[in-house]
């Protein structure tokens, strides 16, 4: 195949539309379900890479949950705890395989933002990845093979017309990229740079000290940055990002919002949250919704005498500020990176209260001195790349 017709571009007036390789070659893709449109591609596209890489540098499978060409989330495939297995509703589905695991962590860190994502998988789709796609609201998936029960259960969601897409994992593209802007043709350099653990040698603060998970899960940070619309930030915790912030004009902006989905997932884990006694009949979208309200300011909106009602069997306490602080006390060990570097102390302060303790960064702010002041204020472990990931 050559090229494909899509529906329209990235809205509906936005015609005509297909993809197609610019030298005449084949497409390196297959569509073997449904029909895939503009936005759809590029975040298979953007995903795809993100996975490869990620499975690359750490050897573990691993997946991707995108949303408008930037990922809700990222993660390889490690065990799920009981409790994260609980708040990410996949503790009725028994023991995961690693690339399950990987899925439910991509997925479950920012719900919210995951819903109707389209995914992407470093392997093969296998039975328990496919049962744990079947019912989540999601756009559809992009893997370099599908087991055949697999397929079949893919095939058999929105009524036959869930979007899956295979590509061939040897495809390897041209050196230079180009994209037309207002006619303009624009040419680059793909954006190849290897991240591994030699990319955090130069660690400028009194804490030296950048253990194996920390660097495993700056890896992630940061390959996950070089797909996330810039500027961006992002935390990551036990081999999964729980905390993305992208496209914000602002770095201060982005640290903020990606500090604050990764307490939103902290707090998930606690034990009033947890606890919360949700209607027998409630959606699993309706549920997640209430939790956000109910963690965040906006608490009355789910406990209202009218609204609780229907949401809740019991009318829950509301989650003082109070209390929440001190659940959020608990978080360390966090790692974050950020794809240029901070101009201010400010976010170090911001990371801090979300318990990071290492950070990735390229550096080369004429404030750098007060960054890394406020490093050692707080023993947060800080390198160095040296390089930016921009990503537009």
């Amino acid at each position: 195949m050559k090229e494909l017709e899509l529906k329209y571009g990235c809205n509906p007036n936005q015609k005509p539309s297909r993809i197609y390789m610019a030298d005449g070659g084949e497409l390196p893709i297959q569509v073997l379900n449904g029909k895939p449109g503009y936005i759809n591609f590029l975040d298979a596209f953007n995903g795809w890479q993100l996975v490869k890489e990620l499975k690359k540098a750490t050897g573990l499978p691993a997946a991707t949950s995108f949303k408008h060409v930037s990922p809700a989330g990222a993660a390889v495939g490690l065990p799920l705890s009981d409790t994260l297995a609980k708040i990410y509703w996949v503790d009725d589905l028994g023991g995961l395989s690693p690339l399950a695991c990987a899925y439910a962590r991509a997925r479950g860190a920012d719900r919210m933002s995951s819903f109707g994502d389209f995914i992407s998988l470093s392997d093969v789709c296998d039975v328990d990845t496919a049962r744990l796609i079947k019912r989540e609201v999601s756009d559809g998936v992009i893997a370099p093979g599908y087991e055949a029960e697999a397929l079949q259960i893919l095939k058999a969601k929105k009524n036959g017309n869930y979007n899956v897409i295979q590509i061939d994992p040897d495809y390897v593209p041209e050196a230079l990229e180009h994209k037309d802007v207002f006619g303009i043709t624009f040419e680059q350099g793909r954006n190849e740079l290897k991240i591994d653990d030699a990319f955090f040698a130069n660690v400028v603060t009194e804490n030296q000290e950048l253990t194996k998970e920390a660097k495993r899960d700056l890896v992630i940070s940061m390959i996950t940055l070089k797909y996330t619309q810039s500027n961006s930030v992002c935390y990551v915790k036990d081999g999964q990002a729980i905390g993305i912030g992208a496209g914000q004009q602002s770095r201060i902006h982005c640290t903020r919002l990606a500090g604050q989905k990764a307490d939103n997932w902290w707090l998930r884990q606690s034990p009033q949250v947890m606890g919360l006694p949700f209607v027998d009949s409630i959606r699993r979208a309706d549920r997640d919704n209430a939790i956000d309200l109910y963690i965040g300011e906006d608490y009355m909106d789910v406990l209202a005498d009218g609204a609780w009602q229907g949401i809740f069997k019991e009318k829950p306490e509301v989650f003082s500020r109070e209390a929440k602080r001190e659940w959020l006390n608990k978080l360390t060990d966090v790692s974050l990176g950020s794809d240029a570097f901070f101009p201010f102390g400010d976010n170090i302060e911001r990371a801090h209260r979300s318990g990071v303790r290492y950070i990735a960064q390229p550096g080369g702010s004429v404030r750098d001195d007060n960054v890394i002041e406020t490093c050692n204020k707080y023993g947060i472990a800080m390198a160095f790349t040296g390089l930016r990931l921009f990503h537009h």
